[in-house]
């Protein structure tokens, strides 16, 4: 479960790993009461519990509603379905695809990029150039990356998740070749740290995790009034 925090309208965000959704929705019928109300639509899940606590479920890929939404639900968030994912910070970078949470073919690499300086005039323009230079150059690299070990999986790709420098990233997919995988990218884009081959196996917690907001009725104040999940 990723830390939660608070949303917009009241209430809070959380991620819930699908293997645990089950379980985790006992558990909120157990703190508010049966499930009152369910109603499934536009990809999403909203409950409401007996206290009027209200939930929205929202899972990162498609499904289709059934006559039982919730089992329908929970289970069609643990199957596995094929994504890619593309980090890039400044120096670093690593391009992967995952089917469920297998990685399957993966690339992480790095360039320098040097650091600021105190020097003035002159060598404060040269190096500005050059740190712009190597920086393009990581751009660069990257997008060779992504189009070595990601292009061929476009096929069999639902999704693109992104994560690193947002700049950098919308750089990388700007490149001609990575068209059909920039079709894909999915937002928001994943919070992670540099692009290590560490950092790239924990992406599935993130990616995979059904964004779930809660309302519980004291986040409504004392009239009971607030904006509802959405």
């Amino acid at each position: 479960m990723t830390r939660p925090r608070p949303a917009s309208g009241g209430g809070r965000r959380l991620g819930i790993a699908p293997e645990r959704l089950g379980r985790w929705l006992d558990g909120v019928a157990g703190r508010h009461g049966p499930f009152a109300d369910v109603q499934a639509s536009d990809g999403t899940v909203r409950i409401t519990c007996a206290d009027t606590t209200v939930l929205r479920l929202r899972a990162p890929f498609g499904w289709i509603p059934g006559p039982a939404p919730v089992a329908g639900f929970t289970a069609a968030a643990r199957e596995p379905h094929r994504a890619a994912v593309l980090l890039v910070r400044r120096g670093r970078w690593a391009a992967g695809v995952f089917d469920g949470e297998e990685l399957v073919a993966s690339k992480v690499d790095s360039r320098l990029v040097q650091g600021r300086t105190a020097a003035g005039g002159w060598s404060q323009q040269r190096f500005a150039r050059r740190r712009g230079n190597q920086t393009d150059a990581v751009v660069a690299h990257a997008a060779d990356t992504a189009a070595r070990v990601l292009l061929p999986h476009t096929g069999a790709l639902e999704a693109l998740f992104t994560g690193g420098d947002r700049g950098l990233v919308d750089e990388v997919l700007a490149d001609p070749r990575l068209r059909p995988l920039a079709a894909l990218r999915r937002e928001p884009a994943l919070d992670v740290g540099d692009p290590t081959k560490a950092v790239l196996l924990t992406t599935p917690r993130l990616f995979r995790a059904i964004d779930v907001h809660i309302v519980e009725p004291g986040d409504r104040g004392p009239g009971g009034a607030g904006e509802q999940p959405g």
